[in-house]
């Protein structure tokens, strides 16, 4: 019989999660991990390697024990991953030689703020579409090899292998034969050229790596190689890697042009399908890859916000006024409206479109009467206005871009108050699919597509399902008026650092 599931491998910043597919796209299947977070120093943020991989093994037999199958009722895995998150190991004997340095990790500020002081930046831009700046791939690489004795000698030797999480997956599901990305990761490192779409000798100057650590990219619906049979029992193919975002983007079936979705995580991300041709942006987003498909890429405008859901796990785990992340919207909602507090969460820097890696926290508008209840509706809020931030900046750099809805997933869509006030904040309708694991049926459809058990984009996008729109029904004078308030609060934000 035709092996007719596909296997998700959700790898993301906080958990891992794996989901067995079937042929008509249905989740039969799930098993998800948390592993833990290190914050070495202020701003450091770090991930144990081996906790990633162990993660994604037993998180594939838990799905799979899940669903009721075996390997064998498997065509193929798709893999989607944290990006710019970074692994350097051992090619000889497949150890990392340091913890992962996270997406989030803000050490090399200061070699950032020097590459753009020596008028870097126009270069970076013109061949990335990105930004200097901590958040991506390249200075990271740059800190381990120079932070940790003898290791820039062994990459230039070829002795060391790096890897965005999805690279690491694969090498380890090969057990060390495949050294391999996709077209999506390659994109985020600051080392890719998108319009070449290859490794840059210049930036790998730039930046001090080796060529010699760098994986092969392939597109994302391409042959990764196949798991070593001892792990699951039989031999699977790896037939789909996204970036997470990407591969979201994919899941909402945005293939046209001007469609834009936003995914809802530890940060916010907000990507807009550009078409063919990649639009230069002139209010600091992001130009990337949105997927590549038989060699023919589609770019992307792309506004990241660093900090989403992640501002109610520090009410959870950080203030502990909450027990659950679910418990902010019963607050919201109790909240006083008689007065408005913001909440600046400039926790690890302001990403799109400010790009301010020194900038902190803040909260404004506190008077005697606030409390729990105040600060979950400014967390919640928060949301809503940095996306705002991004779709307006959208609408400059590409007035065809379609800000007539906006299509969500994400963990805190789940949130319908949430999701009303980010409706009523933009002033579009917002639109939450029946299937809210869009990042791992992103990757899903890749490898079933690869594997010619799910049908093409076209049809893909006709299946894809509404549960429901949120229409904006606040008063376009409170609209501003709130939205005019949280540009006072940023702007102090970003004052004060400077300052």
């Amino acid at each position: 019989m035709m092996s007719s599931h596909i296997i998700a491998i959700d790898q993301g910043t906080t958990s891992t999660r794996s989901i067995v597919f079937d042929n008509k796209l249905r989740r039969v299947g799930v098993s998800q991990q948390e592993f833990a977070q290190h914050f070495p120093q202020s701003g450091w943020v770090e991930h144990d390697p081996d906790d990633i991989w162990r993660t994604a093994e037993q998180t594939v037999r838990g799905a799979l024990a899940d669903a009721s199958k075996v390997a064998s009722d498997v065509a193929a895995i798709g893999i989607t991953n944290q990006r710019e998150t970074i692994v350097i190991w051992d090619r000889e004997s497949g150890r990392p030689v340091h913890r992962a340095i996270v997406w989030q990790d803000r050490r090399t500020a200061d070699r950032c703020a020097a590459l753009l002081a020596q008028g870097c930046e126009e270069l970076v831009r013109h061949k990335t579409g990105l930004v200097i700046d901590p958040y991506f791939s390249a200075t990271k690489i740059a800190w381990m090899l120079d932070n940790i004795d003898g290791l820039r000698t062994s990459a230039e030797a070829g002795r060391l292998a790096f890897g965005t999480i999805d690279t690491w997956l694969i090498w380890n599901l090969t057990g060390g034969k495949v050294h391999a990305t996709d077209a999506s990761n390659a994109a985020r490192t600051l080392l890719f050229d998108i319009h070449a779409r290859q490794w840059d000798d210049e930036l790998l100057d730039l930046f001090g790596v080796p060529r010699a650590m760098l994986p092969e990219v392939l597109d994302c619906a391409a042959e990764f190689g196949t798991t070593d049979p001892a792990l699951f029992g039989a031999a699977i193919p790896i037939r789909g890697v996204a970036g997470d975002q990407q591969a979201a983007l994919i899941g909402q079936a945005c293939f046209e042009p001007g469609m834009i979705k936003s995914t809802y995580g530890t940060g916010c991300f907000a990507v807009l399908n550009t078409g063919s041709e990649p639009v230069v942006s002139n209010n600091r987003l992001l130009t990337t890859i949105g997927y590549q498909l038989n060699g023919k890429p589609t770019y992307a405008l792309e506004g990241s916000i660093f900090i989403a859901g992640a501002a109610v796990q520090w009410l959870r785990d950080g203030l502990k006024i909450i027990t659950h992340a679910g418990d902010t919207q019963a607050m919201a909602q109790k909240a006083d409206q008689g007065h408005h507090v913001y909440l600046v969460p400039a926790f690890v820097g302001l990403g799109a479109p400010h790009w301010d890696a020194e900038a902190r926290g803040a909260i404004f508008g506190l008077t005697r009467n606030s409390g729990p209840a105040e600060l979950a509706r400014a967390a919640l809020e928060s949301v809503g206005y940095q996306t705002r931030d991004l779709l307006e900046a959208m609408r400059k750099d590409w007035p065809q871009a379609d800000t007539k809805v906006l299509r969500v997933d994400g963990g805190m869509t789940a949130s319908d108050w949430t999701m009303q006030f980010l409706s009523d904040i933009l002033g579009v309708p917002v639109d939450r699919p029946k299937m809210l694991e869009t990042t791992a049926l992103g990757a899903a459809y890749l490898a079933g597509l690869q594997s010619d058990l799910y049908p093409q984009p076209e049809q893909f996008a006709a299946m894809w399902q509404l549960d429901r729109q949120f229409q904006p029904s606040m008063p376009e004078e409170r609209r501003e008026r709130l939205y005019t308030g949280w540009l006072d609060a940023l702007q102090r934000t970003l004052t004060h650092q400077a300052t």
